[in-house]
Formats: structure tokens, C-alpha cells, sequence
């Protein structure tokens, strides 16, 4: 099933994503959770996987796989082309249901394309992703991914503020949390040249309050952070971060006060139920 894609798509689970994106431990000192052994794991191989995956096909699968697969190398135009690796796209998303060869084939169909629609929609697609996205490998090539998607389109609109802040994002939520803090701060720095121009984008603070716990910049985050919930009292993933820092400075009375709020303003009996642990572990 694309589990991941449908996570995200309920909107409602953010807070499950942000507990996977940082585990469900709270420390003082460690601004995120440690993700060194990333540096020695092997590549993902995206051919290596979708060969895999195939092994997984009915024979009725197979059959209409392969003849989407002739249709690429038979493509002798650029629209054929984009044809060919958009309609393979959706056969991995809708018959297949498998995730990664389901966004390499966009990616594919949009870099071709060339359209800032389609590129932003494919970086997007991935950078949603990136949030709850756990396996080291996968992570650093969705990261570069969609990385080269948003540079892409930046060149077709270099004054994007919106493609800025999705091209920092993938830093500070994929690449970011391999361990290596330069990362982390290539993200921000893109964010920052967005936030200095309009202060009350409160899409690039709360990139940047993310950026800030990530990389243990707990004050600032917090700043920020708080910024964003004043302006959107609803924004969950503002609100769980806002906690986190506070938690990560041994602040326990705002952090469990914050949790508490988002318990208020999620009103979900999920959300309550990871909530309660991590209050928790704070008591």
C-alpha cells in the first residue's frame, strides 16, 4: 500500500508524523534524534527497489507493466516520453500501490516536462514524505530528489518565495537529520532570505522554528514558533514542535502546558492517546 502517502493525505495524523520524525524519547541536550549511522548506510538503489518490487506483481501485472516499460524506450519524442513515464507513474500508485517507484516516475515525467506546475507538484509530493520517512537510505535519495525538483523549477521562477521555502524545507526535514548539522543550516539560510523579505510569512517560520529545534537553536524555535500558533492558533505541527523544545530545555511545565493545547485544539482520540505518553514521560 503507498502507507506513507496515505498518512500524510489524513492531514489529521501530523502529529503521528512528528512523533516519527523524532521518536518518542525527550532529551535535554540532543536536538533531534540521532541519526549518525546514516553516514555508512549503503544507497538506495530506486532500479535495485522497483526490480524488487516486481517480484511482488500478479502475472497480470507483469504483462501490463511491461509494455508501459517498452513504451519509454520506444518514445522518440519528448511528449511520448512524459506519456510514457507519467502513465507508469500511475501504475505504481494505483495498481501496484508501491510509494518510491510511484514518485521516481513522476519525478521523471515532470524534470522532462519541464513545467513549474509539475515540478512543484513532485517536490511537494516528496517533501510531504519526508516528515515521516524513517529508512536512512530512502530519506537521503527523496531528500536529493526532490531537492533537484525544486532547483528545477526555482530556474523557471527564481522569485518563488514558495519554491525557497520548499527547497529549504527539504534540507531541514530530509537532509538535515542525517546527523550533519551544515545541512541543516543550507535549509535555514534559504528559508531566512524569505523570512527577511516578509516577516509574517508564517510558512518560512515555521520551517525555520523547525530548522531551529533540529538544530538545537532551542530559544530562537521557540520564538518563531510561538509566532506561527499567535497567528494560527490550529497549527499542529507549530503547536508539537513548540513542545518539543520546550521539552528539550527542561522546561516541562510549558512543554506539558503546550501539549495540552494541542490535546484542545486536535481533539482526536489518537492524537490524545500519543499525547498522554508523552506527558508522560515528562512527569
Amino acid at each position: 500500500m503507498l502507507k506513507k502517502q496515505a498518512l500524510i493525505a489524513g492531514g489529521g495524523l501530523l502529529l503521528v508524523l512528528v512523533l516519527f520524525f523524532f521518536g518518542k524519547t525527550v532529551q535535554k541536550k540532543a536536538p533531534a534524534r540521532s541519526m549518525a549511522s546514516q553516514a555508512t548506510a549503503p544507497a538506495f538503489d530506486i532500479k535495485q527497489f522497483i526490480g524488487q518490487a516486481k517480484q511482488k506483481l500478479t502475472p497480470a501485472q507483469a504483462v501490463v507493466l511491461g509494455k508501459l516499460e517498452n513504451s519509454v524506450g520506444r518514445g522518440d519524442v519528448l511528449h511520448q516520453q512524459i506519456e510514457a513515464n507519467t502513465q507508469l507513474a500511475n501504475f505504481w500508485k494505483d495498481s501496484a500501490q508501491a510509494f518510491e517507484p510511484y514518485i521516481y516516475y513522476l519525478s521523471q515525467a515532470a524534470k522532462l516536462d519541464n513545467s513549474e506546475k509539475n515540478l512543484t507538484f513532485a517536490a511537494q509530493l516528496i517533501l510531504d514524505n519526508l516528515h515521516g520517512e524513517q529508512d536512512p537510505a530512502k530519506l537521503d535519495w527523496e531528500s536529493e530528489e526532490a531537492i533537484s525538483l525544486f532547483e528545477q523549477a526555482l530556474k523557471l521562477n527564481p522569485e518563488s518565495d514558495d519554491l525557497k521555502i520548499g527547497l529549504g524545507s527539504c534540507y531541514i526535514y530530509g537532509k538535515g537529520r542525517s546527523g550533519k548539522p551544515e545541512e541543516t543550516m543550507k535549509g535555514i539560510q534559504q528559508v531566512l532570505a524569505v523570512a527577511r523579505k516578509d516577516s509574517n510569512n508564517m510558512k518560512a517560520q515555521l520551517v525555520l522554528g523547525v530548522g531551529g529545534f533540529v538544530s538545537g537553536q532551542y530559544d530562537k524555535a521557540i520564538e518563531r514558533l510561538t509566532r506561527v500558533v499567535k497567528f494560527d492558533p490550529n497549527n499542529l505541527e507549530a503547536i508539537e514542535f513548540l513542545a518539543l523544545c520546550y521539552a528539550n530545555t527542561g522546561n516541562k511545565t510549558e512543554a506539558i502546558k503546550w501539549y495540552q493545547f494541542m490535546k484542545k485544539q486536535a481533539n482526536n482520540a489518537e492524537y490524545t492517546k500519543e499525547i498522554d505518553k508523552r506527558i508522560q514521560l515528562l512527569q
